[in-house]
């Protein structure tokens, strides 16, 4: 499946907030995330606060200790919606 992605503007926001070590990290996952959202080394799993409240399935991924990513597909389109600490599910 041919998938495209974007991300939000807080996702932006978020991510220029993260530190050098961080947004390095993050690119790292990006190469792995963009081959397949889904890979195991992500540990994609869904977000059951967030879906609810969102009304869609909003998914998380690791990227390294306390930081993930959250995402929803819609189509063939991957949106990033945050990056951050667990405090982006609330």
């Amino acid at each position: 499946m041919d998938r495209r992605y974007r991300a939000t503007p807080q996702f932006w926001r978020s991510y220029a907030r993260l530190t050098e070590s961080q947004q390095s990290s993050a690119r790292r996952a990006w190469f792995i995330f963009k081959e397949d959202p889904f890979d195991p080394r992500l540990k994609t799993h869904r977000i059951a606060s967030l879906s609810a409240r969102f009304g869609r399935t909003i998914h998380s991924v690791w990227i390294e200790g306390n930081l993930r990513a959250v995402f929803y597909l819609d189509g063939a389109d991957v949106v990033s919606v945050d990056i951050g600490t667990h405090a982006i599910y609330r």
